[in-house]
């Protein structure tokens, strides 16, 4: 049985499982929420920016991308944003998605090109230090997407390769070892999360979520009314991030969260 636990949300994007709540940011709105299942939705940050992404901190802060201004923002004890890090100095196409290892360095991946409209390029992963130091650490990647932090791996969902593509971070927060963890040729992989050792990700085009095995077996698979770009899990349940896709891109206000007990 799946629940619709939000719904009316722009692009909600950026799925996270954090102290018994689902996050996300609302990229409409340009919000990070957080709902405890069964309870009204809060506002935790808000800024004016497109895409918005999101982790924390080991000592629990919010660091947050501001995917159209090129800023790694942290978000300080008042509450308000602060600028880590300019990421224009090593890309100034648009932003991504945030993964940050228990050490607190930031792995952040712009995707290479404006989308949609503009010519495709290939995207790169970069690193922000806990001082601020930015540098690119891996390149050559088709449409970087969601990541996660795997043990001592980061995992990459590669939305135009289709598959999910795992580095071997070093001592010094280098990405090394490259390889195909999953195959998926037949999906666009978006957001993606950890589930006992197994990913899931989210696929738009297909409207579904997919649990793959260590091993890159897909294990399981969840259909979703509309796309699905964003999933976490967290007690026992999968929550899917969707929204309605036609020709123009996003459909308006159609955006949801739904849970799907596991």
């Amino acid at each position: 049985m799946t629940d619709t636990l939000l719904s009316g949300l722009g692009i909600p994007e950026s799925a996270r499982w954090r102290d018994g709540r689902i996050w996300l940011a609302d990229w409409g709105a340009g919000e990070i929420l957080a709902i405890k299942p069964g309870g009204p939705a809060e506002v935790m940050a808000r800024l004016d920016a497109l895409p918005i992404c999101f982790d924390w901190l080991p000592d629990g802060r919010l660091l947050v991308v501001d995917g159209s201004g090129r800023r790694l923002l942290r978000q300080e004890p008042g509450g308000e944003l602060t600028a880590v890090a300019d990421l224009r100095a090593v890309a100034d196409a648009p932003w991504n998605e945030i993964a940050v290892d228990a050490r607190g360095n930031a792995y952040v991946n712009s995707i290479g090109f404006d989308f949609p409209g503009e010519e495709f390029r290939p995207g790169l992963v970069a690193l922000v230090t806990a001082d601020g130091d930015v540098r690119q650490v891996a390149g050559d990647l088709m449409f970087p997407n969601g990541m996660v932090v795997a043990g001592g791996d980061l995992v990459v969902a590669e939305s135009y390769a289709g598959q999910l593509t795992a580095f071997t971070i070093g001592p010094g927060g280098e990405l090394t070892g490259r390889r195909v963890l999953a195959s998926v040729p037949d999906s666009a992989p978006d957001g993606i999360c950890l589930d006992a050792g197994f990913i899931w990700y989210a696929d738009v085009p297909n409207r579904r979520c997919v649990r793959v095995s260590p091993q890159g077996a897909v294990d399981r698979v969840v259909e979703t009314p509309d796309g699905s770009f964003s999933c976490a899990v967290g007690d026992g349940t999968l929550f899917a991030l969707t929204a309605g896709w036609g020709p123009q891109g996003p459909v308006p206000d159609s955006g949801k969260v739904l849970a799907v007990p596991l």
